[in-house]
């Protein structure tokens, strides 16, 4: 596979090149490149020795007597998955479907440690109420349940390995003068093995959490330097596997775990999750909130790096995942400090924050608000009488000349309005003009005709008769 020559086949071509008259054929060319090297031994290397080397493994089980079809077929089953696996360079430490089911199942011990826990508080809370006040820490509230059991035994009990002074004396004085009621030893003996139930499920957490870390140091340890074990192997599990996380964008590895929350927000048309499974890093965790977003997405991107470092790299040191965090952290300074920089040309100038210094001021009494009369005396100065005349000077000057304005505006108006009624008049009259000059035009169309015609006697006398009477 590496193109090196092994002892078992040296013996044998060394036999072969005292009585070879013709090229060895070889299956890999850089082999017999070596081959010739070493020995001094002809090799070909062609489709042909392909087709060649094909049809001898197909006929092995006639051409070498004495080996059973079984046999042959579970040799080269086993020769093909040591070739893969050399070839893939599989190792038992990368297997990743170990932390998927470690993560998993310390999940699962969380659930079940809160429930156990809970149910052992609220069953022997009955009996002793005051206890689960006193301690607060779940294993020592068991260890102590385990040690002691009914309450009347407290007073004679010691658990100065459990506890200190001062909460041992606590404990000590509240079993007196509980108000718990009393219980019989059979419901003791079952709280107590409720009790041990909860000591072993937390010492076997331990014993996984530690498990995990290991595994995680194995596999990614790169990953596990950026966000940590628990969130390293979170990811990991929520993908399937370490290869398919490294294949996903850093945009998609930023709020992984998070996928009920941006479907609704695409649904709904509001703004989508900055993070999801690698807020719990704790990167993100110690920063501000205004800055969690830009936070969370360098810190995706620089993780992406590392996972694909770790699924795809030969090497298996952490060096790139402590360089990128130190990076992150840099970064994260810088944006803490922006705060506090003065706004300045460049930014760079730091805020001077000037030192306290307690300053204390002795306030004499003023008199001046006692009285409500006028302070300044009745005489008053020439310059400031001088200075009011000059003051009413001017606003006198300002009214005139205001009221000339308006003086102005009102005969601009007057005449405007004495022009139209000219105009107006003026049109009247033409219009007055052109009927008459109608009328005029229509009566000397008729004279020409009554001039022309002889005038009857009728018409003679009666205008006879009305100058008559005119008369």
């Amino acid at each position: 596979m590496e193109g090196k020559i092994n002892k078992q086949l040296k013996k044998v071509l060394k036999k072969i090149v005292k009585e070879a008259h013709e090229p060895l054929a070889v299956a890999d060319a850089k082999l017999g490149g070596v081959i010739k090297e070493k020995l001094n031994l002809s090799c070909i290397h062609s489709p042909v020795v392909n087709e060649l080397m094909r049809g001898i493994r197909s006929q092995m089980d006639g051409l070498i007597p004495g080996v059973e079809p079984r046999e042959m077929a579970a040799m080269c089953l086993g020769l093909a998955h040591s070739l893969s696996r050399y070839r893939l360079k599989f190792s038992a430490d990368k297997v990743d479907t170990m932390i998927v089911q470690a993560i998993s199942l310390l999940d699962d011990l969380d659930k079940e440690l809160n429930n156990y826990i809970m149910r052992c508080r609220e069953w022997y809370g009955w009996h002793f109420p005051e206890l689960g006040k006193i301690i607060s820490d779940n294993l020592t509230y068991c260890k102590c349940l385990q040690k002691v059991g009914d309450r009347k035994n407290y007073a004679t009990a010691k658990l100065s390995e459990l506890l200190p002074e001062e909460v041992e004396a606590e404990v000590k004085a509240a079993a007196e003068i509980s108000m718990g009621t009393e219980v019989s030893e059979e419901d003791i003996c079952n709280i107590l093995h409720l009790c041990t139930q909860v000591i072993e499920i937390s010492e076997y957490r331990t014993q996984l959490y530690e498990y995990l870390q290991n595994r995680m140091m194995a596999i990614a340890p790169n990953v596990t330097v950026m966000v940590g074990e628990l969130v390293g192997a979170r990811l990991i599990a929520h993908a399937g596997s370490l290869l398919n996380l490294a294949k996903h964008a850093a945009s998609t590895v930023q709020i992984l775990g998070a996928e009920k929350a941006l479907f609704r927000a695409l649904k709904s048309r509001r703004d989508t999750p900055k993070y999801g499974l690698i807020y719990h890093a704790s990167l993100v965790g110690q920063t501000s909130p205004k800055h969690k977003g830009k936070i969370s997405r360098m810190l995706a991107a620089k993780t992406v790096l590392a996972i694909r470092y770790d699924a795809f790299g030969e090497d298996s040191s952490s060096a790139m995942g402590v360089e990128n965090r130190a990076k992150l952290e840099a970064r994260l300074r810088t944006l803490e400090d922006r705060g506090i920089r003065k706004i300045s040309g460049t930014g760079k100038a730091l805020a001077k924050a000037e030192k306290y210094e307690h300053k204390s001021e002795v306030k004499t009494y003023d008199p001046s608000g006692d009285s409500t009369l006028p302070t300044c005396s009745k005489k008053r100065k020439i310059e400031q009488v001088d200075k009011e005349d000059e003051i009413i000077e001017k606003k006198a000057k300002k009214a005139k000349v205001k009221v000339k304005v308006e003086e102005e505006e009102e005969e601009d108006e007057e005449g405007v309005l004495v022009v139209e009624e000219q105009e107006t008049s003026v049109k009247k009259k033409k219009k007055k003009d052109k009927k008459k000059h109608v009328k005029e035009e229509a009566l000397s169309e008729e004279e020409p005709c009554t001039s022309t015609a002889v005038a009857s006697p009728e018409k003679k006398k009666k205008k006879k008769k009305k100058k008559d009477i005119e008369d």
